[in-house]
This record gives C-alpha cells, structure tokens and sequence, in this order.
C-alpha cells in the first residue's frame, strides 16, 4: 500500500480511497448528503454515542433523520379522497363514448340471447308490399317474411 492514503469517512466510518485531490470527509455524495441531513436535524455529535475502536469511531446506531410529521387520518381527509374519486369518475362516465365503455353482465346475457335465437330481423332488405319483415331463420338458414313480428 505504498503511497496509496486511505482516509475514513465521517458518516458511515469506512475506509476509502480519496478519488479528489483534497481531503475529502465522506467516501460519496450520499454519505455527505445524509451527514449533513443529521447535523440539521438532530443538532448532535456523532461522538456522543460513537466508540473508538483502534482510533476510528465507530457509532452504536446508524444515525437517520427523524421523522418530521406523523400522518393521521382524518374524516375531512377521507371525505376529499372520497369526492375526489366519485368527481373523477363522473368524469370519466361522461366522456367515455359509449362504444368504449366496458360491457357488463346484463350485456353478456343479452348478446348470448339474441345469438340462441332462432329469427333474426334482417334490416338491409326491403319489407315486402304487405308490410312482411324479413328475418333469417337460424335453423333452416333461409329468408323467410313474417307480419307477426318474430323474436
């Protein structure tokens, strides 16, 4: 380890090899930027609660930042979150063309009704003189003209 220097971090208290010209405290940026987050935080020196082990202090605990704010839930909290979700899918109700809206059950139970049945109204053929519709009839596979309405 011939001119090689080793330097020990002032956070996290590992060795490291300075990659700057001048001294540097911190191995990384993250080790400054925690550091500097505890000295403003919590005002108090690391060698209060530190050990020396072989001349490097050594902390107990690995300091982090206290919390700041504790969250609470409030009932004025849940009743915007509330109106907030029934505002936007109000929203989202209104404007959502109707082809892009997703089908339900009762939609599911009609379409497989009218596949099952047997007559089919045909709308792109005339209706006959006597006011016969035409429907195709799903069995036979035919045209057939009913003025009974078939269903």
């Amino acid at each position: 380890m011939e001119g090689k220097k080793y330097y020990t971090c002032d956070y996290c208290y590992k060795e490291f090899e300075p990659s700057r010209r001048r001294v540097q405290k911190y191995c990384c940026a993250s080790c400054r930027s925690k550091a500097y987050h505890s000295r403003k935080t919590n005002n108090e020196e690391l060698t209060e609660t530190s050990k020396k082990i072989d001349g490097i202090k050594v902390p107990d605990f690995a300091p982090f930042p206290a919390k700041t704010k504790v969250e609470t839930m409030s009932l004025a909290g849940m009743g915007n979150a509330a109106a907030g979700s029934l505002a936007a899918d109000a929203v989202k109700t209104i404007f959502t063309p109707m082809d892009s809206k997703p089908a339900t059950k009762g939609d599911i139970k009609n379409l497989t009704y009218k596949l099952v049945k047997r007559y089919h109204r045909v709308v792109n053929v005339d209706p006959q003189s006597n006011g016969a519709l035409p429907y195709f009839d799903m069995e036979t596979n035919e045209l057939i003209y009913s003025i009974i309405p078939l269903k």
